[in-house]
């Protein structure tokens, strides 16, 4: 006797095949675990951007094969997916998908008899719990508390379920309490097939701020290297310009040539001089110009000192009274001709 074939299994396997033989991104995400409520939020999240189908792995196996494509690639997508379903988009890249997936993931709290997916840990530290009975209900479960300044505190730091061990129930309760959702859900994507090309979840999974800070890094690396070689680029061209003008420049003052360019800087620095020397001479042999910028240049000084100390938070110096000078001292530039 044939076996009676369900009529809406053949419609599913037609959906099935119509959608993974379009042009696209074709995946398979595990939705094992997640309730109706968090599945609804999720594909409204999504809404126009990937389509959802869900159905049983041998339907979707016929559809993968009524569509003509590799069945080991399928298999490798299936693998570890508890409750598959069938995704697909022709707006994302495989990378995008990955990552607006990722976005769905949310942690719930441990059921009995769950697999841990990771250790679980209780670290030691203060709770919100004042005095009572949870006390000892954190205690019955393996998670060592006791009475602290007035809350509940957790004594020790403390790994309650190791990775790969079943949850009790009352300790999932109790994890909850803390804070603690262990159980991971989400559209958890399991692999897709690009172009022929099958990628598993891990494959999608890229630093993305590691790999722009590496491009900044290199970006700057062979910025400094084509500097340094004097490689001419459009980018390189302004701080090889402005670097040779510098060199030249310093050139040109050592080796006294005067142009537009020093000559300003040579003025500067003959005018320095003049009233370094005009310092050390009395003030009745200089004329009016000349003592009028040899006491701005000490004003400004005497300006700039003080700011400094002001600065250092210290006591300007105390004045010096001026020593009374020899009669037979140096007085002026007529002394020179007699």
């Amino acid at each position: 006797m044939i076996p009676k074939v369900a009529g809406w299994k053949p419609d599913r396997v037609s959906e099935l095949t119509d959608i993974v033989g379009k042009e696209g991104i074709v995946g398979v995400v595990d939705v094992a675990g997640v309730p109706a409520k968090n599945m609804l939020d999720m594909r409204e999240s999504l809404r126009g951007m990937l389509t959802m189908t869900m159905a049983k792995k041998s339907l979707i196996r016929i559809a993968w094969k009524d569509a003509g494509l590799t069945e080991e690639d399928l298999e490798a997508m299936l693998e570890g997916a508890i409750q598959p379903c069938v995704v697909h988009t022709d707006s994302l890249n495989c990378y995008e998908l990955f990552e607006e997936l990722e976005k769905t993931r949310q942690g719930r709290a441990a059921k009995d008899g769950e697999v841990a997916p990771n250790d679980i840990i209780v670290e030691a530290g203060p709770t919100e719990f004042g005095p009572g009975p949870i006390v000892g209900e954190f205690n019955a479960v393996g998670i060592p508390a006791k009475i602290d300044k007035g809350a509940v505190a957790i004594q020790k730091t403390v790994t309650v379920v190791n990775k790969g061990e079943q949850i009790d129930g009352e300790l999932g309760l109790m994890l909850s309490k803390l804070g603690i959702n262990p159980i991971e859900i989400g559209l958890i994507l399991i692999g897709v097939l690009d172009e022929g090309d099958v990628l598993s979840a891990s494959d999608l999974d890229l630093d993305t701020d590691g790999l722009r800070d590496n491009i900044v890094i290199a970006n700057s690396g062979a910025y400094n290297l084509a500097c340094n070689i004097r490689w001419f680029t459009p980018e390189t061209m302004p701080t090889l310009l402005s670097k040779a003008s510098s060199e030249a420049l310093s050139v040109a003052i050592e080796a006294g040539v005067v142009n537009s360019e020093t000559a300003s800087l040579f003025i500067s620095r003959a005018n320095a001089r003049v009233l370094a020397i005009a310092s050390q001479l009395d003030s009745s042999a200089l004329d009016e110009e000349l003592a009028a910028a040899l006491g701005a240049a000490a004003v400004s000084n005497a300006a700039a000192t003080a700011s400094e100390v002001a600065e250092d938070g210290g006591e300007a110096p105390a004045e010096v009274e001026e020593e009374e000078e020899d009669e037979g001292g140096f007085d002026g530039l007529g002394d020179l001709f007699g």
